[in-house]
């Protein structure tokens, strides 16, 4: 059993879970940070208990990822979690929450300073808030991997999707800058830009239905993208044989974006 764990923020749906679970699969200890409704609890435990049916450790959390009290509280309950010689070598970012709202309408209302803030904050610098958080904690092992998700609104322009386009080009910049700026203690850190993946976040996208049929239409292998498919590659960036990627944003789109 590996004495390694990996801490998931965003961990209770969608591209979290997946990765939670092949993580699982092989032999990580799982810290998962999550905030779901009351409505949800029950569903969600019940995929928590698939994890710990792996034989891990499986410790959750129903807390703001984004609060630094927070963020503070949760690293200290984390350290005396922790059995010795235990750390944390692998962060994985799967924090959805952005603003979709168009830049311009006639007929609704159109992003503020505010919603650019809070969409930056939630999906791109709170990467830097908990990766120098636990850095300074001493949680993380030698030879740490953070990975990240981004998707191809880092370089085309859609509908609604504004905010967050902002945000995932500054979470692209925050990893390549944590790759090379924490290299000297050993962290690794790459960004996931998955194809259209069929996940609660993407399902609150204005027009997703069109998305979808477009992603179909390009994809050269014929299907969307699956949460599974993101969680291999970050399995796959985890491995002793990927020590040498880092500081760099990796496809995984079934060559969706080709055209």
């Amino acid at each position: 059993m590996k004495e390694n764990w990996a801490l998931i923020l965003g961990g209770s749906n969608g591209l979290g879970l997946a990765t939670a679970k092949k993580l699982g699969q092989h032999g990580y200890h799982i810290f998962i940070v999550h905030r779901d409704r009351r409505s949800d609890a029950e569903a969600v435990a019940l995929e928590f208990e698939e994890i710990r049916s792996l034989g891990v450790q499986v410790k959750t959390f129903n807390a703001d990822a984004l609060n630094s009290t927070k963020r503070h509280e949760l690293i200290v309950e984390m350290t005396a979690l922790l059995s010795e010689n235990h750390k944390i070598s692998v962060l994985v970012h799967s924090i959805a929450k952005g603003s979709l709202k168009p830049m311009y309408s006639e007929n609704s209302s159109t992003l503020s300073d505010q919603d650019f803030k809070i969409t930056f904050e939630a999906m791109a610098l709170s990467l830097y808030d908990w990766t120098k958080a636990l850095v300074r904690a001493g949680l993380f092992s030698e030879d740490s991997r953070i990975i990240s998700f981004t998707s191809e609104g880092n370089t085309k322009a859609m509908p609604n999707y504004g905010a967050v386009s902002v945000a995932k080009v500054a979470l692209e910049a925050l990893t390549r800058n944590i790759a090379l700026e924490f290299a000297p203690i050993g962290l690794k850190a790459n960004c996931i830009q998955a194809g259209i993946t069929l996940t609660k976040s993407f399902q609150m996208i204005p027009g997703q239905e069109k998305i979808k049929e477009h992603a179909l239409k390009r994809n050269p292998s014929g299907r969307l993208t699956t949460p599974e498919d993101v969680a291999n590659a970050v399995y796959l960036l985890t491995t002793d044989e990927a020590k040498w990627i880092t500081g760099t944003v990796i496809k995984v789109d079934g060559g969706e974006s080709l055209r």
